[in-house]
């Protein structure tokens, strides 16, 4: 079995073993289960069936984890991407007024588009043109987005007629038991307890149905209940949007595309410089093959009702500990696969247990900024729009839109347009074309 494994991974000749591939897919997958809870709450707000959305998100993930190992054979775990999940409920759902079940339909057509721009190389050349900075900008933006959903389930963060939002009461039961959560997620991470997500969100549901704030009432956990969202998905309706192809559906494809790229160059970055995968001119071999799995998953998903699946970057942990291969994927998507029979009780989590981890993967997001030259105007002015227009719009779109439009038009009054840069101004004129059509 070993030799086997050896053989369709390469696991001597990337310096590891079967024993270390198994404890690094093992730390990894403890590193981001928090998913299975917090994904189904998040698309709970957008109307769609918690338990079944649970089952989604462990199948989407599971099956992700298992094509990055045995196609790509990368440590890349994945699952549906805190952020887009943010997106598709409260820009998507909430304020566009699309129903979850057109929603689904444009993830669907988003993965069809990221694998035709794959298969001819556009993806690719998008992430080459656009700037690193606004890669980290977007992913701080993301945080902060987060974590203001998170601060506002828990009611710490309320709507104020005077000053837009405040400081809510926090002697109110919901903001007591989010609060406890917090410290005790906070000091798990800080004591470097693997899991410490998962740990702390159960630990706070526990408290609060020992101190009788929770009141769980168990539903039908049929399985057809569990399928509520498999197959929901309704592309005729997405393709109609505003009456055809128009902006609706390209804005939301639109965003789709590029926080997932984002997510996705960020991780694989990060990720695969730690593991040493990179080549020596430090481009990222297979990359091909990685967006290809990454549409291919996120179709996936939307098949089984769930918002965009991305690489994690919580990855890095099983790398710290040595994966070096594909196998670490495949172990994580196992152990999704064996949660699947778990996922009816997430319905049991409060949302004050979640809203804990919402703000702290969102505090976590926010470390991508140190990549940011906030010294140089051209870099820092771009990012800095982006990173708040976020979550003051509470639109990833706007703030993409003014980061890529910002930063072109600086280069343009610097005097520093180059025609290799071509598809940032191209962007930067859609961009444009958007605000006129939303004035």
């Amino acid at each position: 079995m070993s030799a086997t494994l050896d053989r369709l991974f390469g696991l001597s000749a990337h310096g590891t073993n079967v024993r270390t591939e198994l404890v690094a897919g093992l730390t990894t997958f403890l590193t981001m289960a928090y998913i299975v809870v917090v994904n189904p709450v998040v698309l709970g707000e957008a109307g769609m069936p918690v338990a079944a959305v649970a089952t989604a998100t462990c199948l989407s993930a599971g099956l992700g984890c298992i094509l990055m190992g045995l196609v790509a054979n990368y440590p890349l775990a994945m699952a549906p991407g805190m952020g887009l999940n943010a997106y598709f409920t409260f820009t998507v759902v909430k304020s566009m007024g699309v129903p979850w079940q057109t929603a689904l339909g444009c993830v669907f057509l988003s993965a069809t588009a990221f694998l035709l721009l794959t298969l001819v190389g556009v993806r690719q050349l998008i992430i080459s043109a656009v700037p690193r900075s606004l890669f980290a900008a977007v992913a701080g933006g993301v945080g902060l987005f987060i974590a203001f959903i998170g601060l506002a389930d828990a009611g710490i963060v309320v709507a104020k007629p005077g000053t837009m939002v405040g400081l809510g009461s926090l002697t109110t039961p919901t903001a007591g038991l989010a609060l406890l959560g917090l410290v005790l997620i906070a000091a798990l991470q800080a004591r470097a307890v693997r899991g410490a997500m998962l740990i702390g969100i159960l630990a706070t549901a526990a408290a609060g149905w020992t101190a009788g704030l929770v009141h769980f009432a168990p539903g039908s956990y049929r399985l057809a209940d569990l399928g509520a969202t498999a197959f929901q998905l309704d592309v005729p309706a997405a393709l109609n949007l505003k009456g055809g192809i128009g902006l609706s559906l390209v804005e939301i494809v639109f965003v789709f595309l590029f926080v997932d790229l984002f997510d996705n160059v960020g991780t694989l970055v990060a990720v695969t410089q730690r593991a040493g995968l990179t080549a020596a001119d430090g481009s990222i071999p297979r990359l091909n093959r990685i967006l290809i799995v990454d549409s291919v998953a996120m179709a996936a998903g939307a098949v089984a009702g769930t918002s965009p699946v991305t690489s994690y970057i919580e990855s890095a942990s099983g790398v710290a500990v040595g994966g070096r291969t594909g196998l670490t994927s495949v172990v994580v998507g196992a152990l999704f696969l064996v949660t699947l029979f778990f996922a009816p009780l997430v319905q049991a989590i409060p949302a004050a247990a979640t809203a804990p981890a919402l703000v702290l993967v969102g505090g976590l997001m926010m470390g991508a900024l140190a990549q940011v030259d906030w010294v140089e105007p051209g870099e820092a002015i771009p990012a800095f729009l982006t990173v708040v227009m976020i979550p003051l719009t509470y639109s990833i779109a706007n703030g993409l839109a003014f980061g890529i439009t910002s930063y072109a038009i600086l280069k343009l009054v610097r005097g520093q347009a180059r025609s290799q840069d071509w598809l940032v101004y191209l962007l930067a004129a859609l961009c444009v074309a958007r605000f006129l059509y939303l004035a």
